[in-house]
């Protein structure tokens, strides 16, 4: 980001340039400055930034926890039992969703008793932040999906306008067939281009962090989940 900074030396006392001009000047830059600030911190919270450990100790103790790890792993277990009666006999594509839901897979895939295979995809509209963006496809979705049955995994189902477009490709590419599964969704109040079919847990609508889902790029590597106290 780049801020203007008026291009005007700050000039000595001099009967051209009185003490009252410089004085004026100065408040001018002192208020400019305290403006800058401002949209320093707004820039900082909105955009991704890689924050310190002690940083991320903090958010930590300041969350509130939404969801135990056995809690988790309950809600894991049954949503392979969902899964599996509805697609064992299908020999599905599994796709899982870089990186958010690689926890919630790594998980799921041993508990899934029936023939299928494994690719991934890679598409995000946070890349690190807490604000959803654009959609920003990293890797598409491999050729192999035409005429499968193909079951995607994501960690989390919020605005659905990251699922809603991978839906389409997907079926764009020629798949027989399109399921979702979504370790979370949050309930935003009001509705969403997409339904997912398999459905873990319910959120409320803050910025959810842990078991795959991450806070600034932070805390991915928990196994229950918690949100900001502030989001």
């Amino acid at each position: 980001m780049e801020l203007a900074i008026p291009r005007r030396s700050i000039l000595p006392c001099t009967p051209e340039t009185t003490c009252s001009t410089l004085s004026n000047y100065r408040i001018q830059v002192e208020r400019f400055a305290s403006a800058a600030l401002i949209v320093c911190r707004v820039f900082t919270r909105d955009h991704a930034l890689m924050i310190t450990s002690s940083n991320a100790k903090k958010i930590l103790d300041e969350a509130d926890q939404l969801f135990s790890a056995s809690a988790v792993a309950q809600s894991v277990k049954r949503m392979a039992e969902d899964i599996t009666a509805a697609l064992s006999g299908q020999y599905p594509l599994i796709l899982t969703v870089m990186g958010g839901a690689v926890v919630f897979t790594g998980q799921l895939l041993p508990l899934l008793a029936f023939p299928l295979s494994f690719d991934y995809l890679h598409v995000s509209r946070y890349d690190n932040k807490i604000r959803g963006g654009g959609i920003n496809w990293k890797i598409a979705p491999p050729d192999s999906v035409q005429d499968r049955v193909v079951l995607v995994l994501d960690d989390i189902l919020d605005e659905g306008i990251t699922l809603a477009a991978i839906r389409e490709r997907i079926m764009r590419q020629g798949a027989a067939a399109f399921y979702s599964a979504v370790l979370a969704e949050k309930d935003i109040g009001h509705q969403k281009p997409i339904r997912a079919d398999f459905v873990g847990l319910t959120l409320p609508n803050r910025y959810a962090f842990g078991f795959g889902m991450d806070v600034y790029g932070a805390w991915r590597n928990l196994p229950a989940i918690y949100a900001l106290r502030d989001g």
